[in-house]
């Protein structure tokens, strides 16, 4: 039954960066510096690995959160809330503004992939307290 939380607990994530990117996705293609087409589209885009390889990594983040959640006992919906946003905003946001910060990519690049990742944990914190 965890594996089935953690899957479900990864699509909820997954499906949060969708909806994050796609209300964001000029912004961020800004700030990545992404060339366009005419059409607004990426230039040299289509290959699903990208898609592939942000869906395991959210199965390994959620995998991972489940594991300390067990650990550290948290299993009301508030306290799997309270650890997601801690685990996105105190782990995975520092060290992507860490690299960033190295790579001299834009703050606002940071800033819009550090919503992505606080609020996709925190997601993933409330689904697995939810089973």
């Amino acid at each position: 039954m965890q594996f089935v939380a953690v899957v479900v607990a990864a699509l909820v994530a997954y499906g949060f960066g969708a909806f994050w990117y796609t209300r964001m996705s000029k912004p961020w293609m800004a700030a990545a510096g992404i060339p366009v087409g005419p059409d607004g589209k990426p230039q040299g885009s289509g290959s699903p690995m990208p898609f592939v390889v942000g869906f395991v990594a959210e199965v390994l983040v959620a995998g991972m959160m489940r594991h300390i959640f067990v650990q550290a006992q948290l299993d009301t919906v508030v306290e799997g809330l309270m650890g997601g946003f801690g685990i996105g905003a105190f782990l995975i946001t520092p060290w992507v503004a860490m690299n960033y910060a190295f790579a001299a990519r834009p703050y606002k690049l940071t800033a819009l992939d550090s919503v992505n990742a606080i609020v996709g944990c925190t997601l993933m914190g409330v689904v697995l307290t939810l089973f």
